[in-house]
């Protein structure tokens, strides 16, 4: 016998039809011999339809009336759902958040899980019944009805399977499951049958409107297995779960950010604290800035780039001209008209030749790289947005992903897996599950790693033409070199500059096969540092938290450690520091963020 929640979201449960064949679905399970928590969303647009008639009435609508109002909505759901799931058959009870036993702290429309008591949905099990859950909400400890705020069905259905230690949590929605990119773009994108959590995340544009990210996060930390699923048929959808031992595609999938522009501040002081002057100001603004790169300085001057979102440039611009300001030096340089393409997967932590493939297939059509980032699972290019869809088509067929087994990149090679992932016991699962669930909507990071052995080389002044990565990295990979951190900023003059982290073991190498195949360009130099650290902070959000930035480099700065490299994803910012800096600035960060060593 299995414990199965399954959550069904508002499009899913949006007239009686919906509902009654959401209903057969949890029926069909519980014949199987499962026992079933379903998790229900609000009807269709009833949400909306709450909030405006509440905008008829006040426009200023206090709170607590707000969580009472909206919480309706799911009432309304779950008892429909008891009633379809019992003409079928089967017993069920419907039951609110407090009938659950979900209270929460009393911050009404985003409020926190305090605790979840399991003992009357157990009952409900034992005496077979189907526990059908209002997601989204709970009570606070005065019997105040709160509302979790956005994803809280989601919050809630993974909520529940992890206290409930469930076998699976099923989300039905109205897509066939998580594509290998946006099906709209490329007809031959694949339906991904496993993901990993990472995965999920990192790919968070083709994973939008699916789950929301808080909750992947969460499942992860307690190894809950989600399955989304199309709420229309019966498809076995995508499986969200740890990473297998073994088998594992080295490319998963390609993701892109269409309307992006570039903002530059070239010519700052090469000094501790002027990251956080930058991305202070980008905070004060609230605007979500992404692909963060700034390369190694150059005769006391650094230079850092990154992008923001088409809509949001003129106010970064002024965001902008005021860290100028502040740090008195400095230029602000910008580009518009340009798109963000990444390739995600898992099993490029072991394998060499990721990036020399995708750079392969990017110069093979002729696409220009602006700017690049990378992350352990994730490499990201800035290219010109008229190319955005040409790159798209072209990385997604280098990896073979239009096949139902994705292609092994023909450079480089596999290397053996680390253990991934943390262990539970059964011991105060409960407990541990609710102390984590209390923070969260605050996890943002959630660790910070430092690594003493890699080294740094540099590649400058390099022709700004096509081919010229795939190049450098084709021979890398050749050669078996690990690369791990690879920063591109934008080109001047036509020349680019890029640095990329290796291997301490393998620097020596590197050098060697890089400046063999650089020799094609007379104006390049080559330069490496062996001594290096990489600090990483990871978690998730990091790009909507327009903090998190501005709090790690305070945190350097305040400790006097400079900064000569970042890159960002959606989940990590990494930077390269001094080796001799490397435990002052992982303590500084791991206080500044309230984490333990």
């Amino acid at each position: 016998m299995l414990l199965v929640v399954q959550k069904f979201g508002g499009t899913s449960v949006a007239d009686a039809d919906k509902i009654k064949a959401a209903a057969a679905r949890a029926v069909k399970a519980k014949r199987l011999g499962h026992q079933v928590v379903m998790v229900v969303s609000a009807r269709g647009k009833k949400t909306d339809e709450l909030v405006g008639l509440a905008a008829e009435i006040t426009d200023t609508p206090p709170a607590r009336e707000m969580d009472m109002l909206l919480s309706t909505g799911e009432q309304e759901s779950v008892a429909l759902m008891a009633m379809a799931v019992q003409t079928l058959g089967e017993e069920a009870i419907s039951l609110t958040g407090g009938q659950i036993g979900i209270v929460t702290d009393s911050t009404h429309t985003k409020a926190r899980i305090r605790s979840i008591s399991t003992n009357r949905m157990r009952q409900a099990l034992k005496e077979g019944k189907i526990v059908i859950a209002a997601g989204f909400q709970g009570t606070d400890e005065d019997f105040n009805i709160t509302t979790l705020g956005r994803g809280g069905s989601d919050t809630t259905a993974v909520a529940l399977a992890a206290v409930l230690q469930a076998d699976v949590c099923e989300i039905y929605t109205d897509v066939e499951g998580v594509f290998s990119t946006d099906p709209r773009m490329v007809e031959a994108a694949q339906k991904i049958n496993r993901i990993s959590y990472d995965e999920m995340l990192e790919l968070a544009s083709l994973g939008a409107g699916v789950m929301h990210s808080r909750s992947i996060e969460f499942a992860d930390k307690f190894r809950v297995p989600i399955r989304v699923r199309p709420a229309y048929s019966d498809a076995e959808g995508t499986l969200i779960a740890p990473e297998p031992a073994d088998h594992l595609p080295v490319v998963t999938g390609v993701a892109f950010v269409r309307d992006e522009a570039r903002v530059s501040l070239s010519k700052l002081p090469d000094r501790p604290g002027v990251m956080q002057v930058v991305l202070q100001k980008m905070s004060e603004r609230k605007i979500p800035v992404d692909m963060i790169i700034q390369d190694v300085g150059d005769g006391g001057l650094a230079e850092v780039s990154f992008t923001v979102p088409q809509n949001d440039l003129a106010e970064t611009l002024t965001a902008a001209e005021a860290a100028i300001e502040e740090l008195g030096a400095g230029e602000v340089l910008h580009g518009t008209n340009l798109s963000k393409v990444s390739v995600v997967g898992a099993g490029m932590r072991r394998h060499t030749g990721v990036a020399a493939q995708m750079f392969q297939a990017l110069c093979d059509a002729e696409v220009n790289i602006g700017m690049i980032t990378t992350s352990e699972i994730k490499i990201s290019v800035l290219v010109s947005r008229d190319q955005c869809e040409a790159a798209v088509h072209a990385v997604h067929a280098g990896f073979g992903l239009h096949k139902e087994h994705a292609l092994t990149p023909p450079l480089g090679q596999s290397h053996a897996a680390s253990p991934t992932g943390a262990t539970f016991t059964n011991e105060e699962w409960e407990t541990d599950v609710i102390a984590k669930l209390s923070s969260m909507e605050d996890i943002v990071v959630s660790d910070v790693c430092l690594d003493r052995e890699q080294s740094l080389v540099t590649v400058s002044n390099i022709p700004d033409t096509p081919g010229i990565a795939a190049a450098l990295f084709s021979a890398n990979a050749k050669a078996d070199v690990m690369v791990d951190m690879i920063v591109q900023n934008i080109s001047h003059s036509g020349l680019a500059h890029l640095s990329f982290t290796v291997p301490k073991a393998q620097l020596q190498t590197s050098l060697e096969i890089t400046r063999a195949a650089a020799e094609q360009w007379p104006t390049t130099e080559l330069n490496s540092q062996d001594h290096i650290a990489k600090l990483t902070v990871s978690g998730i959000g990091l790009r909507s938290h327009t903090g998190v930035g501005e709090k790690m480099f305070h945190a350097l700065a305040t400790a006097n450690i400079n900064v000569k490299l970042i890159n960002t994803s959606e989940v990590r910012i990494s930077t390269v520091i001094d080796l001799e800096s490397g435990e002052a600035a992982h303590r500084a960060v791991l206080d500044a963020f309230g984490l333990e060593g």
